[in-house]
């Protein structure tokens, strides 16, 4: 698996896949047991290398004492050196995140959603080369997430590579150049989403279709399906659907919503997992 320069990847993978263990191992807080890899040219652990990646984990603690301002201060000590993140770095970060009024506040009275958007000013102190988020949005409202969505065009904008761990395929969808599908210790499939969502796919919304009639969808292209009663079938042409409608009308379906186009990423990730679980 290869993360190039200036892109924002997602890394996708059901609990247990080995995620936060592949994520550990890239920051130097794991040692590997068998093979190799670099972060940004440099063996994996290198301490020079670390001082310019940033990290939200996806369990964040900070604190409570301290106020925001204290917290950004603390961690741009820890990076250090000449370059190191200026009073004014730390302000432009508060502000990036949306918590400049809050800069004041201790640590201790802010939501779980706050206590994020400082966690993700923490991993852009000091300008990154690479930025690590693990589940940086699962506190967020939706505003926070739209919020947090912006911040990484602007980190990509800027140059920098951002690693997206996260279980929200709506977000990766939105803000992901290239993503890889990982399970078991295994990338499943890797790429940009045109190469791993391929071309046009029928999505209906069905119901009452019995398991023998469901099974017949084959003959118009691989059936994967969803939630709530969603069937997605992969390849067929538009002037097709209306075949497809009437099969269902026809053995006892009932069709309640049809849409056409490119597959979603849940159908693409669920039909990998399943098919690599089977």
């Amino acid at each position: 698996m290869r993360v190039g320069a200036g892109e924002v990847f997602g890394f996708l993978g059901p609990n247990g896949a080995g995620k936060t263990t592949v994520v550990k191992l890239l920051l130097g807080l794991t040692r590997p047991t068998g093979g190799r890899a670099t972060v940004l040219g440099a063996p994996i652990g290198d301490r020079l290398t670390r001082r310019s990646i940033g990290y939200l984990p996806e369990l964040f603690r900070y604190q409570p004492w301290l106020n925001a301002r204290e917290v950004l201060e603390l961690h741009a000590s820890l990076i250090g050196g000449s370059a190191g993140p200026s009073p004014s770095d730390i302000g432009r970060g508060l502000e990036e995140v949306g918590l400049a009024d809050r800069a004041n506040d201790r640590v201790g009275t802010f939501s779980k959603g706050m206590q994020q958007r400082l966690g993700l000013a923490v991993a852009l102190l000091g300008g990154p080369r690479l930025i690590v988020l693990d589940e940086p949005t699962s506190a967020l409202d939706p505003a926070g997430r739209a919020d947090v969505r912006g911040i990484i065009a602007g980190v990509r904008d800027r140059g920098a590579t951002v690693f997206l761990n996260s279980h929200l395929l709506s977000e990766v969808e939105r803000v992901c150049d290239r993503i890889a599908i990982v399970d078991r210790g295994r990338v499943l499939a890797s790429g940009s989403l045109d190469d791993l969502l391929g071309g046009e796919v029928l999505r209906l919304r069905v119901t009452g279709l019995a398991p023998d009639a469901r099974s017949e969808l084959a003959q118009f292209g691989p059936v994967t399906a969803g939630g709530d009663d969603w069937l997605s079938i992969g390849g067929v042409p538009p002037d097709r659907h209306p075949d497809v409608v009437a099969f269902v009308v026809r053995r006892g379906g009932r069709v309640h919503a049809v849409d056409g186009g490119r597959r979603g990423l849940e159908d693409r990730y669920l039909e990998l997992i399943r098919g690599n679980q089977s």
